[in-house]
């Protein structure tokens, strides 16, 4: 059953969880995890079940791996994600670099433009859903989930406005949107002339990705996808690691929950 469950939430495209005891009493038990219905499959002793559900939860929002305590027993808890969705608008020369190296990591890729001698085939090998449109004209093709980033790359209203009370309304897990600090006050004014408050438009990433001192497309792809990896897991500064003291990957806390 454990072994059909965990299948299940990989055919379907579910986002779950297996937890195993690996030491201590009780070492071998095994129980699987739907984000949204909780055990689905095997069983975890009694006394750390809500604890492990509770900490299974807060690693699958960062699609985490860690080996927590509860009371003498460690379980070992493994996220087991499907693949996450980038949606990129505007099929600039930036985008075309993003496709690809999103596809490497994983992601489903779509890529939208109302240009249809630029949203190809030819320029999107690695795409998965190519849209020719304005975003109101492809919106239903769509969908926009928790485990969604949006990415916007051109500054055209014409792109940008019609996009923005959909995907603010969204539980996207990123929005990033290209242009210079003077791009971003000038949107956000328009926002919260709107009717937007500080909190929406603080969901937008701009001036978009960390700062790597990238000049060419592929390298602002890079710097785009590394926010997103920020983003993604819930962890990391974004600065160097050289020099840093401590431990480089997440730990876990004094109680045994999940930390940073």
């Amino acid at each position: 059953m454990v072994m059909k469950a965990i299948q299940a939430l990989v055919d379907d495209e579910r986002l779950g969880a297996v937890a195993t005891v690996v030491s201590g009493a009780d070492v071998g038990a095994k129980a699987v995890i739907d984000a949204e219905a909780g055990f689905v499959a095997g069983g975890l002793p009694d006394d750390i079940a809500d604890d492990v559900l509770a900490d299974a939860k807060s690693l699958m929002e960062r699609e985490q791996r860690l080996t927590l305590e509860y009371g003498g027993r460690e379980v070992f808890i493994e996220t087991v994600a499907p693949r996450a969705h980038l949606v990129i608008f505007g099929a600039v020369h930036v985008a075309q670099e993003l496709a690809v190296l999103a596809h490497q990591l994983g992601f489903h890729v779509t890529i939208s433009d109302a240009r249809q001698a630029f949203t190809t085939p030819e320029r999107f090998p690695t795409a998965d859903q190519i849209l020719v449109g304005w975003p109101d004209e492809v919106k239903a093709e769509i969908e926009i989930d928790s485990r969604t980033y949006v990415v916007l790359l051109s500054h055209d209203a014409r792109f940008e406005d019609p996009v923005w009370p959909w995907v603010l309304a969204s539980p996207a897990k990123y929005l990033g949107a290209m242009g210079s600090r003077r791009t971003k006050a000038k949107r956000n004014e328009k926002l919260a002339q709107a009717g937007y408050v500080a909190e929406q438009i603080d969901r937008i990433h701009a001036p978009i990705g960390l700062d790597l001192g990238a000049e060419q497309p592929a390298e602002t792809a890079v710097a785009i996808m590394a926010e997103m990896i920020r983003v993604r897991y819930g962890s990391g500064t974004g600065e160097s690691l050289r020099g840093r003291s401590g431990r480089v990957h997440m730990q876990r806390s004094e109680d045994g929950a999940a930390a940073p």
